[in-house]
């Protein structure tokens, strides 16, 4: 089994989703006592959503790219990045380490082509959702996406941050996140990207007029496939 190199911590939320999904997925393919080999780095999320709101997206690459050197160096086989906002650090952090980085984005667009789906509707922080780093590559594997409006989008990256990452479920954030759903339904889209890792922990698949696809879940059990490779 090779060893997972996991960078969380943003937030802490979701990465305690993926240590469960890996070691779920690890259980029932081995049986037994089995459980994943995985180290974790767990970076302080103050700091990087500081970087956010500054736009000092080249200190945060820093801070993660150290993150994944020191797991390289503690003998992780490979790496996931436990977010999906700041996978718009990738470059950098992969030109520090020299073994694998499997990246949310291209899974989760492997995984929507696989399932036939070409037009995705794509929720998630304000930069996953305007900015190219993420979109793009969906657009580059064969995917068409649609993101809310901006009142939408603005509602959405704020729960994110002020609710989710906190650890707070409100009811009227749900409500309102299905209705987000209904209106991409309603612009012709197939399915839904939680193009967030905290997403899913508000919304699920009972709630949806659309088949949702969890990112945290599609990286964290892609994870799990690879390390047993």
């Amino acid at each position: 089994m090779k060893t997972i190199g996991l960078i969380g911590g943003m937030s802490w939320e979701s990465t305690m989703s993926y240590y469960k999904i890996i070691n779920t997925y690890i259980k029932e393919a081995l049986g037994g006592l089995h459980s994943a080999k995985c180290i974790l780095y767990s970076v302080d999320f103050q700091e990087i959503e500081g970087c956010q709101l500054k736009g000092e997206w080249d200190k945060a690459g820093e801070i993660l790219s150290s993150a994944a050197k020191s797991l390289e160096k503690a003998g992780a086989d490979f790496i996931i990045l436990c977010t999906n906002t700041m996978h718009k650090n990738t470059k950098e952090i992969c030109s520090r380490i020299s073994i694998p980085f499997l990246h949310i984005a291209d899974l989760t667009a492997k995984t929507l082509i696989d399932d036939k789906k070409t037009k995705v509707g794509l929720l998630g922080t304000k930069y996953t959702m305007e900015e190219h780093f993420y979109k793009g590559k969906l657009k580059d594997l064969g995917l068409e996406v649609v993101i809310p409006n901006e009142a939408e989008r603005h509602f959405v990256n704020k729960v994110i941050f002020d609710e989710l990452c906190l650890g707070k479920l409100k009811t009227s954030s749900k409500e309102r996140f299905i209705k987000i759903i209904d209106a991409l339904k309603a612009k012709g889209v197939e399915a839904v990207i939680l193009g967030c890792t905290e997403i899913g922990i508000l919304i699920k698949q009972e709630d949806s007029s659309l088949p949702l696809y969890d990112t945290a879940f599609i990286h964290a059990t892609e994870a799990a496939k690879y390390a047993l490779r």
